[in-house]
């Protein structure tokens, strides 16, 4: 095992939590027991059987019998022995069970907080279905191998080690016979355990690929139905799965030639002992008894020897999952800043100043943007696509720092501000509606988890949403499937409104949040979003020019820079950009 698998395997050991490594300490105990009880089996089985060669000599030399009673002692103590290490090998099996499951289970656990704490820029670089992947199948792979792997390699190690010492001391010669197919072993191995090792970490990296492809897939099924292009989308899914097939097949190859190797030599060792012994035995310098325990311990030796080169493949396969794993822990986090405010009444006021932004350092999409909003107003933003209007919200989210400038919230600089303070100052309600599978009643509640029954009702009617849930079978309780598509996308919106409306927040971001529905529906969306925006700060991006012809100050973005700002009837009046992409929209 080199020294870069050595690191990954003391970082799995972290992972088993309080008293991990005195469990680990207890089972290689237990481990050695084991192996010990094995080890020592054959010599003690060979002096029974000079016992009994002895006797049937004596007994042809009437010089008397078999020693009845040492044969006994010794068949009493191989039974205990054997009986022990069956103990030993059930004790550790608990253990490690146990020693495992802390170790996934803490592994889990520490993903999960990981996810929470990477900056949203990573989210949207790395597809969805490489992070799932990560999540549950290489981690699945960690914890079906780990078990096999600590137990299984400290025995073979161990019965090795016992082995050799006990055939050393029964002959040199025996043992040097046996000695010699061991370097010849680790030899031939080495080359394919390292090319293995690779094999694997690109299984692992095309499976988390094609995961994202699947993923991607399944989302935009309707799309691809719509545009038939299933036979396009196969080909390619077959083209990534041939690929992770020869992977898979190369790897499974390279690592099922170990064990006939590891046999090949085991036999050759075996004949030598065979012929070696059989000589000595004809000169006297070997007595059958310890013919007979060589004979066994080369069975022993190499098995430990094969069993070890097997666990080579699956340790190679542990280490590629779980470097993938790690990779993803290690990745940077948001930046957390000591002494953040953490206590701060957020009320609504919002300043802008002198702000640049870039998600490239090459290329700048915010430039010198300053904008003052008091308490309570709504701001409108509007512009072309990619003019930077979901860039602004962005960075007033902190899901990224602003490059030069600064935003502030009440006066206080946002930077300066713990992340979940701000955000718990804000509601958002996004054109992409997210429901998780549950109840009406628990998707609402999720603004406010600790909202009683009759406030959710409250916040549905606000939203003009209840109607609608008090016709459905069991109403608050009727259970929304996976992204709530058993009910329709103008629905969803609502509830997400009635959602935002419970959590009461001073700051609401509405992003094109009618921009998917039909009129009729949008005409309740707005009702619903101008009882949310009372008494609110809100800023509300939208290509639907119609939706904004009440708000306070309207935005007009270009390129990233202020091009007009003002009311509706005023940004009209100028006959400008604004009025240019809204005689676009009502020219008919």
């Amino acid at each position: 095992m080199n020294s870069n698998n050595k690191g990954v395997f003391r970082r799995i050991f972290r992972l088993s939590g309080k008293g991990g490594v005195i469990k680990l300490a207890f089972m290689v105990l237990l481990v050695i027991v084991q192996a010990l009880s094995i080890a020592i089996g054959p010599a003690i089985l060979g002096d029974a059987l000079n016992i009994i060669v002895e006797g049937a000599l004596n007994i042809e030399a009437a010089r008397g019998g078999v020693d009845t009673p040492a044969l006994i002692r010794v068949i009493i103590i191989l039974c205990v022995l054997y009986i022990v290490g069956y103990l030993a090998k059930i004790v550790q099996e608990y253990m490690m069970s146990d020693f495992t499951a802390n170790v996934v289970c803490n592994m889990r656990i520490r993903i999960a907080n990981k996810m929470g704490r990477l900056p949203v820029g990573y989210y949207e670089k790395r597809a969805l279905g490489d992070i799932m992947s990560t999540v549950t199948n290489d981690v699945d792979v960690i914890a079906t191998g780990l078990q096999t792997i600590v137990s299984g390699l400290i025995y073979s190690v161990v019965l090795i080690v016992t082995i050799l010492a006990i055939m050393l001391s029964l002959n040199l010669i025996m043992a040097g016979v046996v000695l010699l197919t061991l370097p010849i072993s680790i030899f031939s191995m080495k080359g394919i355990v390292k090319r293995t090792g690779r094999a694997f970490y690109e299984q692992q990296v095309l499976t988390g690929e094609i995961n994202g492809k699947i993923e991607e897939d399944i989302s935009g099924f309707q799309v691809l139905k719509a545009y038939v292009r299933e036979e396009d989308v196969i080909a390619e899914f077959d083209k990534s799965n041939e690929h992770l097939c020869k992977e898979n097949s190369k790897s499974q190859f390279m690592g099922s030639m170990i064990d006939p190797i590891a046999m090949l030599i085991g036999n050759i060792g075996y004949i030598a002992v065979v012929i070696v012994g059989a000589l000595l035995a004809i000169q006297g310098h070997l007595s059958v008894g310890s013919i007979q325990a060589f004979i066994n311990y080369v069975n022993n030796f190499n098995q430990p020897v094969q069993n070890a080169a097997k666990m080579s493949t699956q340790i190679q396969m542990v280490v590629a999952a779980t470097k993938r794993v790690f990779s993803f822990l290690d990745e940077e986090e948001e930046v957390v800043k000591d002494n953040l405010v953490r206590e701060h009444e957020i009320n609504g006021k919002v300043s802008f100043e002198d702000i640049s932004f870039g998600y490239n350092p090459e290329k700048t999409i915010i430039n010198d943007f300053s904008l003052e909003v008091c308490e309570g107003k709504q701001v409108a933003i509007v512009g072309p696509t990619g003019a930077g209007k979901s860039t602004i919200i962005k960075l007033l989210m902190r899901f990224y720092d602003v490059d030069s400038g600064r935003i502030m919230v009440d006066g206080m600089d946002i930077r300066e501000l713990d992340r979940g303070l701000l955000r718990s100052g804000i509601g958002m309600v996004l054109q992409e509606t997210w429901l998780f599978k549950g109840s009406i009643l628990e998707n609402i509640r999720f603004g406010r988890l600790d909202a009683t029954r009759e406030e959710v009702i409250e916040a549905a009617k606000l939203a003009e949403v209840d109607y609608f849930i008090s016709t459905l079978p069991g109403g608050y309780d009727y259970e929304l499937s996976e992204d709530g598509q058993n009910i329709s996308s103008g629905q969803r919106q609502l509830i997400t409104i009635a959602r935002a409306i419970l959590s009461n927040r001073p700051i609401l971001i509405l992003d094109e949040a009618t921009s998917s529905v039909d009129t009729q529906t949008e005409h309740r969306i707005q009702r619903a979003m101008d009882n949310l925006m009372e008494g609110r700060t809100s800023f509300v991006i939208a290509h639907r020019l119609s939706t904004i012809r009440n708000a306070d100050v309207i935005l007009v973005l270009k390129d990233g820079d202020i091009v007009e700002q003002g009311t509706h009837s005023e940004l009209l009046a100028k006959k400008g950009f604004y009025s240019e992409l809204h005689n676009a929209q009502f020219e008919n």
